[in-house]
């Protein structure tokens, strides 16, 4: 094998040892709740099933904005359980008294319109929805 090569190769499979070390410590974290993927818009917090979890512009301090049909199309991801909280992953409170993942503050949510690990569809929705960044 040629010297370029064996540098190419060397450093693929130190892309994928980090990448999959940092969904590792997630998974670790969170007993498995949350992850992350791998999708167009580089990594991304995904829910325990491997899809891409958002975050939206109106919540506040701990304050999810997302009730009603809202919650509908943005499934909140719930806290379920005894999983204990880390320095990034809290839990917040609905309004209607379930308790809430979030990320450095900010609530966790599904998409509904994603269909597949990966999918992105629901970034920049309406300016106020996004990607939840690792």
């Amino acid at each position: 094998m040629k010297p370029t090569l064996n540098i190419l190769a060397l450093s693929a499979s130190l892309l994928f040892a980090s990448t999959s070390f940092f969904g590792a410590v997630y998974a670790q974290e969170l007993s498995g709740v949350v992850s992350t993927g791998e999708t167009s818009l580089g990594p991304v917090l995904t829910d325990n099933k491997g899809m891409t979890l958002y975050t939206f512009a109106n919540d506040s301090d701990g304050k999810s904005a997302c009730n009603g049909g809202c919650a509908q199309a943005w499934p909140p991801l719930l806290a379920a359980g005894e999983t204990a909280e880390t320095n990034d992953f809290t839990k917040i409170t609905r309004d209607d008294g379930a308790q809430q993942w979030a990320y450095k503050g900010k609530a966790l949510y599904g998409w509904v319109q994603d269909k597949k690990p990966g999918d992105v569809t629901g970034d920049n929705f309406k300016d106020v929805w996004h990607v939840a960044k690792p």
